[in-house]
């Protein structure tokens, strides 16, 4: 028997096997290591949302607070003005009281959830008519050179389209929000601002 004709096979037989077997040890580790990456990746990727709050809550706070800053940065233009309503004057300021505190809280919020603050600059770069009810920069500066009844008359128009955007975004919050304290804020900016709409409506009507 030629002991060399049989040896010969046997080791490439083993030295192919060895070879497979490392090759099949490898591809594990290799999936592993990809899915791995996958998973952080998707990870970083993935919203922020813990057990008391959801996307819809983060979304509402990002997007109530330019609102909200517009909002007063109107009622500063009016009452920064002569022979405007006292009546208007006075809405101006309700409105500074009740949305100052509430753009204070969404912030804490957001701080809280980990989610990033709206950014002013990008606000401003932004065409605000992609927004609820948001003025345009056309808009502001036509309230801005307006004056005395003229200019109250038109910051009641545009306050009212301001409102129901802002209105048919927290009625999303109360319908979609997860967190109770966002829900609730959404709920008392929804009244609170239609029961504005109505006495924009009156003074409007008697002007």
């Amino acid at each position: 028997m030629n002991f060399k004709r049989v040896l010969v096979p046997a080791i490439a037989l083993v030295t192919a096997a060895s070879l497979a077997a490392c090759s099949n040890d490898d591809e594990p580790g290799h999936d592993m290591a990809s899915m791995s990456s996958s998973a952080e990746a998707g990870e970083q990727e993935s919203p922020a949302e813990g057990d008391w709050f959801n996307q819809q809550d983060v979304m509402f706070a990002r997007m109530m607070i330019p609102h909200h800053e517009q909002a007063i940065e109107m009622s500063d233009v009016i009452l920064a003005k002569e022979g405007v309503d006292p009546q208007i004057t006075d809405l101006a300021n309700q409105i500074k009281d009740a949305q100052g505190p509430e753009i204070e809280q969404l912030t804490t919020w957001l701080e809280e959830w980990g989610s990033p603050l709206p950014e002013s600059d990008s606000m401003d770069s932004m065409d605000h008519g992609s927004m609820d009810g948001m003025m345009s920069e056309e808009d502001m500066q036509a309230l801005q050179g307006a004056q005395g009844a003229e200019a109250g008359r038109l910051f009641l128009e545009q306050m009212i389209v301001h409102h129901q955007g802002a209105i048919e975004m927290a009625q999303i919050e109360v319908d979609e929000g997860k967190n109770e304290d966002a829900v609730a804020m959404a709920q008392q900016i929804v009244d609170t601002q239609q029961a504005e709409i109505s006495t924009m409506e009156d003074l409007l009507a008697s002007m």
